[in-house]
């Protein structure tokens, strides 16, 4: 089925992709979504949040045949060369890029397959490139300086097209990175100080350390649990954003859980 494609100011283009971990008739449909948008429209790419699927899927026609490209990742690039790029998200606008000419890429296929694949094909590379950046929340203007994108962007008002400002829509920063970034700080001095039998510190600075780590590890766990929580809240607000589905949100809060209880256990054998 034909859908309408996101176009600027419609800043749903700026949620970040979610992974796809399902492998079903629900993925296949919006890849017949994308193939007859892309038919419809003429388009020879498409990322799945161009037409508002928060999904980590790109589809890119070739010949009479679709590369369907699902979870794709850059491992490596070389050989960078300028590429004169336009998308449907920005219709009248065309600006020059740096791009990496030789790219290799690890993707799925519909059905979970893992592939890997060597492009040195300017076109297809530059395509990629460009695709995989919808996925990440990112569109050509990002790409270019600073002042260009204010240029074009005092273009486009001057034609009547400015930003939306509306609540069904997510932003590109969200207030829940706030419990992140806090978190990530103690963490990261939880961990520095397991380095403190290394110098020769007095045992009243060890006892201190060994208090921090203490209220560290708690006030950390509570951040975590706040995130969650927030970014709930943040999942009914913006709908569309997928960047708070709660997959994602569990799977920050595990990662950072389970760092810090490693060195909350290592302070505890240390200075305990």
């Amino acid at each position: 089925m034909v859908q309408p494609l996101l176009v600027y100011p419609d800043d749903r283009i700026n949620c970040t992709s979610t992974d796809v971990r399902t492998f079903n008739q629900t993925l296949w449909d919006i890849i017949e979504d994308m193939r007859d948008t892309m038919q419809e429209h003429n388009l020879e790419a498409l990322s799945a949040i161009q037409i508002a699927y928060p999904y980590n899927i790109i589809v890119i026609k070739q010949d009479s045949d679709y590369l369907e490209l699902i979870n794709p990742r850059i491992l490596t690039q070389s050989d960078k060369f300028d590429s004169v790029e336009s998308s449907s998200y920005y219709p009248s606008v065309t600006v020059t890029i740096q791009r990496d000419k030789n790219i290799k890429l690890v993707y799925e296929d519909r059905y979970g397959k893992i592939n890997y694949k060597d492009i040195s094909d300017k076109k297809l590379s530059s395509t990629i490139q460009r695709k995989i950046d919808y996925t990440f929340g990112g569109n050509l203007l990002d790409r270019v300086s600073k002042a260009k994108r204010e240029e074009i962007l005092d273009a486009l008002s001057k034609d009547g097209i400015v930003p939306q400002e509306s609540g069904d829509v997510c932003s590109t920063f969200s207030k829940k990175d706030y419990f992140i970034s806090f978190s990530d700080k103690l963490i990261f001095f939880m961990g520095l100080s397991l380095l403190s039998p290394l110098f020769n510190f007095s045992q009243d600075t060890m006892d201190s350390i060994y208090s921090f780590n203490k209220i560290a590890f708690p006030l950390i766990i509570s951040l975590l649990i706040s995130f969650f929580f927030y970014a709930q809240y943040e999942a009914k607000k913006y709908r569309q954003c997928s960047s708070c589905q709660i997959g994602n949100n569990i799977g920050v809060m595990i990662k950072r859980g389970v760092i810090a209880t490693i060195f909350a256990v290592g302070s505890y054998i240390i200075f305990g």
